[in-house]
């Protein structure tokens, strides 16, 4: 195959291109560059303090720009938000909740890992000097439990690594069956297909006849120890009893493993991801202007004009400038008045955000731990809670706070028009058909659903492959002297990555376009 045929049949893709050494690899480092002391008479007038709104404050004043961030919450950081004691939230038509958490336990409710291949964010996690630690993402000893009115595992917990053991063993056996009936198309060498078959063989255990009899990567019965006790095996489960329970259902899924964004090793800030805005802040300092909560953005060619209101104050006030980075989320974009381009006023109309919600739970004792040996992780189940996360730091501590539910799009939107009250109520009864200690250790919990939450209404924008292509491309270009940040303006959805990536971006064609007169 050619090279010019490979690209086409690879669709043209940038990752294509890189590997044949055409483009080269998104670098590693942020701009890098020593503070300019000297300003530049440039002024720009940036929508929203999340991620990309503070990056881009941050890359900006390293340039010499006089930057101000427009801010309607009373904290930076947008959808990196960590719950913790005295956290307060009423969500749109809601009631107020307040966390009970203990000091020093919480949440991340909203981004949660690093994966360790998103460069930028590991960059500036480096260059603020933010510690991080592992985020255990994967983890075999979690649960899968499918509510099933059939099959022999249905309604009960069982290992992942029980479900993965067996299914790459059933799963490698049925391949070198085929192979051994020629029923493969192999264009291979008796050699390379012996080489394949013995692959096969390793990657799901089959005995000398290529069979699947079970291993010890299902786990044990009794464990070995000291002594006489050299350990027994587990049986595997039968193939159709882990079908028709229900378990090879998406919602069992192993993304954890080979989703790109998640394959491991991924990382978190120590104490909590609301770490990076508030080294961010550190450094933007007074630039960001809190409870400013924008009402119109107007153009004034050239320039541009930013209406906000004090919401201390309940004055509104208008703040002019040569130039505007917009970080709002789209379904808050496409309230405010404004002189927007058709394009971007369509982007905004047209591209839809994740209905998601989160619930963090505290408990007495790590029972997880302590009884179940699960550290990090997640269970998974296709009740309406989805998942459960296990702590990855406080580990061996006397308490924590598990993400008792993480769920989307239909479940999302039915849990969130639950009362706070029977949205705990959901999460604690199916929480404790996989882990009954919830009944003796419960003690409080804050939950949330992000498309009822004021100033993000969405987890993240949701492009469909058709919409990327007839819109994405908007949000790459300035409309006049305003530019666009955040997740929704990168090709990294729902990461963090996202927003720093579409920062940089945006100061990359702010700056180009300012240096060139």
């Amino acid at each position: 195959m050619t090279r010019r045929n490979f690209i086409e049949k690879s669709g043209n893709s940038y990752l294509a291109m890189m590997a044949l050494g055409f483009f080269p690899e998104a670098p590693a480092k942020s701009f890098d560059l020593a503070r300019n002391e000297k300003p530049n008479g440039k002024k720009v007038i940036i929508l929203g303090a999340g991620l990309a709104g503070l990056a881009s404050a941050y890359e900006l004043g390293k340039l010499g720009y006089d930057c101000v961030v427009l801010e309607a919450r009373e904290r930076v950081g947008g959808r990196i938000w960590t719950i913790r004691k005295g956290t307060t939230e009423t969500e749109i038509g809601g009631e107020k909740q307040t966390c009970q958490f203990d000091e020093g336990y919480y949440l991340n409710a909203g981004a949660a890992r690093i994966p360790h291949h998103h460069h930028l964010t590991v960059q500036y996690c480096r260059e603020l000097k933010i510690p991080v630690e592992i985020f255990g993402n994967l983890n075999e000893a979690g649960f899968q439990y499918s509510e099933s009115n059939r099959g022999a595992l249905a309604n009960k917990r069982v290992r992942a690594r029980e479900i993965h053991a067996d299914m790459r063993g059933y799963l490698t056996e049925l391949v070198a069956k085929a192979i051994d009936q020629q029923a493969l198309d192999l264009e291979m060498s008796k050699e390379d297909v012996d080489r394949y078959v013995a692959w096969l063989r390793e990657e799901g255990d089959l005995d000398i006849n290529k069979k699947y009899k079970g291993s010890e990567r299902h786990g044990y019965e009794l464990a070995p120890g000291a002594g006489m006790r050299g350990g027994t095996i587990a049986k595997p489960y039968a193939l159709k009893d882990i079908v028709e329970s229900g378990l090879t259902h998406p919602a069992f899924a192993n993304v954890g493993e080979y989703t790109f964004n998640q394959q491991p090793v991924l990382l978190q800030p120590v104490g909590g991801m609301d770490m990076i805005p508030k080294a961010f802040e550190k450094v933007v300092g007074d630039k960001v202007k809190r409870s400013c909560e924008i009402q119109e953005i107007r153009k004034t060619n050239p320039g541009v004009r930013i209406v906000y209101l004090d919401k201390k104050t309940g004055q509104k006030h208008e703040v002019k400038g040569d130039y505007c980075i917009c970080t709002l989320p789209l379904p808050i974009l496409k309230g405010i008045p404004s002189d927007l381009s058709g394009d971007v006023q369509r982007v905004a109309d047209f591209v839809p955000y994740m209905e998601t919600c989160k619930i963090g739970m505290q408990f007495k004792r790590r029972f997880w731990e302590e009884d179940d040996q699960i550290f990090g992780g997640i269970t998974k189940t296709n009740m309406d809670i989805t998942q459960i996360f296990y702590p990855a730091h406080g580990m061996l501590g006397p308490k924590g706070v598990l993400k008792g539910m993480y769920n989307f799009h239909g479940l999302a939107k039915k849990v969130g028009e639950l009362s706070i009250a029977d949205r705990q109520k959901l999460a604690f009864e199916q929480g404790s058909r996989i882990h009954p200690q919830y009944k003796d250790e419960f003690e409080n919990a804050f939950s949330l659903a992000w498309h009822k939450i004021p100033y993000s209404k969405g987890g993240w924008g949701i492009y469909s492959d058709a919409a990327r292509q007839r819109l994405y491309a908007t949000m790459t270009k300035n409309d006049d002297d305003i530019y666009f940040a955040g997740e929704h303006a990168s090709n990294l959805p729902a990461w963090m990555a996202g927003a720093f990536e579409s920062a940089r971006y945006a100061v990359e064609l702010l700056h180009k376009r300012v240096s060139a007169g």
